[in-house]
């Protein structure tokens, strides 16, 4: 039987919804017998983070490791691509994936520094996440940012796009050609599928996520106040933004039906609202709208990013962004009918089952792992897809066989 893959996931910050994903495929690889480790930014100090991280390191068999990293690029940068190739090194690391902009920098150049060592380098794979892909805006600093992910591709093994939006984006700058890549969508756990439990004096509407322009908060705000009635919103999370929309609120004459609670787990959110409400100017591919789906959650978003692959093969529409009118008019269509929206949210809730599972999540980055290895061990003639890798035997741990190298 032949070693184990030995992987090391490599992030900036340990939040949102790019933490959620190295978390689900890390423990996902973990639990089907590869060796993993976890590389994140040492500056991440609030209670919660800390909590998830400590969680994450007793499950990790090449352990979790932080380093301080700056946002902005600077020297700093310098030290987390020593350390990265340090790790590398002294974990006999056979795939380095980045996550992220900040991720994807050191992974790549860390692979890539010369070694005493006579074993090969790693594999150097990359995941934009949907706050790198708002860089590709045209702008002095896109441009820049642009001409900096143009010049790491021929330090790239290949990349993994969460959503065909995602990859649609990047090549509309960048050139793949002759770049390994596949759309790989974020998965779900079995837990996230279990239905939603409704408060009981829950509000027509909830919105989850990060108070800030780009989220469409304010659309929100301008919807609600167009709805006959007393329909209530409940805005849940933090951000930049919260005062103006707070104030906003006030000024619509919406005081008595909004509230802001701050930041919970989505989980517990969705039980405050009957329909959660996603009026993004902006996304990639949102764990957000596919958490709620797999709760059972009637869902109102715009069509943005990789939303309408979300709901594709379902009923549930999308809004145009950053339209006040078309949200209310979805809003009320929902809050007047909530039983035919509950039904369309069952509907999703089957579609996402059928495409958007951590297993399926884990088994493709696992053949395009190997697909690398193929490549690499071919001269770089190999194909971009080869034989399924033989996963059917499930878990380790389980009585079942450990996942070997192909």
């Amino acid at each position: 039987m032949t070693p184990s893959l030995r992987i090391l996931h490599i992030l900036r910050a340990p939040v949102g919804g790019l933490f959620r994903h190295v978390r689900d495929l890390a423990m996902e690889q973990v639990k089907w017998g590869l060796e993993v480790g976890v590389l994140v930014d040492s500056n991440s100090s609030d209670g919660l983070t800390a909590k998830r991280l400590a969680d994450l390191a007793q499950q990790l068999p090449l352990g979790l490791h932080s380093i301080p990293m700056g946002r902005a690029p600077g020297i700093s940068d310098l030290k987390c691509i020593r350390e990265t190739h340090r790790l590398s090194k002294e974990l006999g690391i056979d795939v380095l994936h980045g996550h992220g902009a900040k991720g994807g920098l050191y992974a790549r150049f860390g692979g890539s520094l010369p070694s005493a060592e006579k074993r090969h380098r790693p594999l150097r794979f990359y995941t934009p996440h949907g706050g790198s892909l708002h860089y590709f805006d045209g702008s002095v600093k896109g441009n820049v940012y642009v001409s900096a992910e143009a010049g790491l591709l021929r330090l790239t093994d290949g990349i993994i796009f969460e959503s065909a939006f995602a990859r649609g984006r990047f090549e509309s700058c960048i050139r793949l050609d002759g770049v390994a890549n596949k759309v790989i969508p974020n998965g779900l756990l079995p837990a996230d599928f279990e239905l939603r439990e409704l408060e009981d004096n829950a509000a027509e509407f909830v919105f989850v996520g990060e108070l800030r322009h780009l989220k469409g908060v304010d659309v929100l705000l301008d919807a609600l106040s167009q709805l006959s009635g007393k329909a209530r919103a409940v805005i849940v999370g933090d951000g930049p933004d919260g005062a103006q929309f707070k104030a906003q609120a006030h000024r619509l004459g919406l005081g008595a039906r909004v509230s802001f609670p701050g930041v919970m787990p989505a989980r517990d959110a969705f039980g405050l609202g009957k329909v959660l409400v996603m009026p993004s100017r902006a996304e990639s591919l949102p764990y957000i709208a596919l958490e709620a789906a797999a709760a059972g959650v009637p869902l109102i978003a715009t069509q943005v990013g990789g939303v309408p692959e979300i709901v594709e093969g379902s009923d549930t529409r999308l809004v145009a962004a950053g339209d006040a009118g078309a949200l209310a008019c979805a809003m009320s269509i929902a809050n007047d009918d909530y039983a035919a929206a509950a039904v369309r949210a069952e509907r999703l809730r089957q579609c996402v089952n059928d495409r958007f599972t951590t297993e399926h999540m884990m088994r493709c980055v696992l053949e395009f792992y190997r697909d690398g290895l193929l490549r690499r061990r071919s001269g770089g003639s190999a194909k971009a897809s080869f034989t399924k890798p033989a996963l059917n035997a499930g878990p380790a741990g389980k009585g079942r066989t450990r996942t070997d190298l192909p």
